[in-house]
């Protein structure tokens, strides 16, 4: 599963970069996954947009066993 989850996470990557932030995988505990938003994301006022609607809509698109994306520090 983590595997998959970073096979992911490494599509969207680009994108995130291109505005000088970046996703890093920190786990996955059950249908959970947990990342770490870096770099301009981290401080950004629309990072948990960018989670929501963004990293967590193309993770459960591409794994539909996952339920949810959390952030953590």
């Amino acid at each position: 599963m983590r595997e998959k989850v970073q096979k992911a996470i490494d599509k969207i990557r680009p994108m995130l970069q291109a505005d000088g932030g970046d996703v890093e995988l920190v786990g996955v505990e059950g249908t959970v996954v947990k990342v770490r938003l870096t770099g301009a994301c981290s401080g950004c006022p629309m990072s948990k947009m960018t989670l929501k609607n963004g990293i967590e809509k193309f993770v459960l698109k591409e794994i539909p066993e996952v339920t949810t994306v959390e952030a953590v520090e």
